[in-house]
């Protein structure tokens, strides 16, 4: 999730799979797509990094554990905004709810909302 500092609001710079069977479907996506798995220490699991066949980072496999507990087997998008906050704030004033209060990789702020409509998609602050 590093590269958001280069892209503008609006912008998809990630995308997480959250799952119950995390190591299954590093395997799968491992051999349907070709990416290969970079483990990421969580503490005590590992999620991991899906890495491109050119060597850049693809997307996320997690357990659903720790910040992820809780969330439904699905990808997650992230979305670039200016302020997580003034966001949030809005996805309630329009009907939607947050999921995940403002939490921090690194120092990336993030959250993670549901729309009105029940989809779910994660707001990352630019920096």
């Amino acid at each position: 999730m590093d590269d958001q500092d280069a892209k503008p609001a609006g912008s998809i710079i990630w995308l997480d799979l959250t799952s119950n069977e995390a190591p299954m479907l590093r395997d799968f996506y491992a051999s349907v797509v070709g990416w290969r798995a970079q483990s990421v220490d969580m503490g005590e699991y590992s999620d991991f990094m899906m890495i491109r066949p050119d060597g850049t980072p693809a997307a996320g496999i997690c357990h659903a554990r720790g910040a992820n507990a809780g969330m439904p087997a699905m990808w997650l998008p992230y979305v670039v905004v200016e302020d997580v906050e003034r966001s949030s704030l809005a996805c309630v004033r329009r009907g939607g709810t947050i999921i995940t209060e403002s939490l921090y990789s690194g120092e990336v702020r993030y959250c993670v909302i549901r729309d009105p409509a029940g989809a779910f998609l994660a707001l990352i602050e630019a920096k």
